[in-house]
């Protein structure tokens, strides 16, 4: 399948302001790219791309003083299928995790481990181990958090929503990477783009997908405990710890962020042709 993805943010700033943005595919996808995700900015600047320390594609900018616009409208192959499943993963001791893996068993900004250890082994020290735990975890997060765009909290850590009880998807994500790695499961975070395919009406406003990734039996998983369900069309755009690692922007000064939009569409084959032509 194809499907058609991109953004736009507009900025609005008091002085010239550096910033990092992570709004490109992740470089484990760029070769499904149809049309490129360039970051395109108006007015005109100059945009470095770099990468950062896990892997991510990223951009660095320096907005001029008023307002910026930058957007990307791109398409990507997919195959469709829904995330994988594989309930005979095993859960991997720790002395024998790659050295890699190790840092995504850790406490976070926004996973504090120290904070929810106690809980998890209290909630998940069964003898079931390895995707049915973690699946157990998704299952408790779920049911645990009522899902609200007006709950959404910058700074609330996965600590908070536990007691609160209310958030969004990072949140949803953020939860169940601490309660994994309070039971020794290495998880990490991952934005991206997630449209409705192959969902039912009625459809949500569109934004930025989280969900996350957990280390079983040598190989990463996807899991999705606000969805809670396996998917299609998921588009990585970054992985990292928390959402410290992944903001889509990081402004090193004072902005408004005065519009934001995302989009991420299943193009039909009657509409592709044209459609992705007139992108390239």
């Amino acid at each position: 399948m194809k499907i058609r993805i991109g953004y736009e943010l507009v900025f609005d700033c008091p002085k010239p302001t550096p910033m990092i943005l992570a709004l490109n595919v992740h470089a484990t996808r760029v070769s499904d790219l149809i049309a490129p995700d360039h970051v395109v900015a108006d007015p005109p600047i100059p945009i470095d791309a770099c990468l950062d320390s896990y892997g991510n594609q990223c951009a660095r900018i320096v907005a001029p003083e008023g307002k910026l616009r930058i957007s990307t409208d791109a398409y990507i192959n997919d195959s469709g299928l829904p995330d994988p499943v594989n309930l005979r993963a095993r859960q991997t001791p720790v002395e024998q995790l790659p050295p890699d893996t190790l840092q995504f068993l850790l406490g976070s900004r926004y996973c504090e481990t120290d904070l929810l250890a106690d809980t998890a082994w209290q909630l998940f020290s069964n003898n079931v181990t390895g995707w049915s735990r973690v699946q157990d975890i998704c299952d408790y997060v779920n049911s645990h958090i009522e899902f609200g765009y007006h709950h959404a909290c910058k700074t609330k850590t996965a600590w908070q929503v536990h007691k609160e009880k209310k958030g969004v998807c990072r949140d949803y994500a953020h939860l169940a990477i601490a309660l994994c790695r309070s039971m020794n499961i290495p998880a990490r975070y991952c934005t991206g783009y997630l449209g409705d395919m192959g969902m039912p009406p009625p459809y949500e406003k569109m934004d930025f997908a989280a969900w996350f990734e957990a280390y079983l039996d040598g190989k990463w998983y996807i899991f999705d405990p606000r969805n809670n369900t396996p998917r299609i069309g998921r588009v990585l755009i970054a992985r990292g710890r928390d959402a410290t690692d992944v903001a889509i922007v990081t402004a090193f000064g004072t902005n408004t962020l005065k519009s934001f939009k995302v989009h991420t569409d299943e193009v039909r084959e009657t509409q592709s042709k044209q459609a992705i032509r007139a992108a390239q």
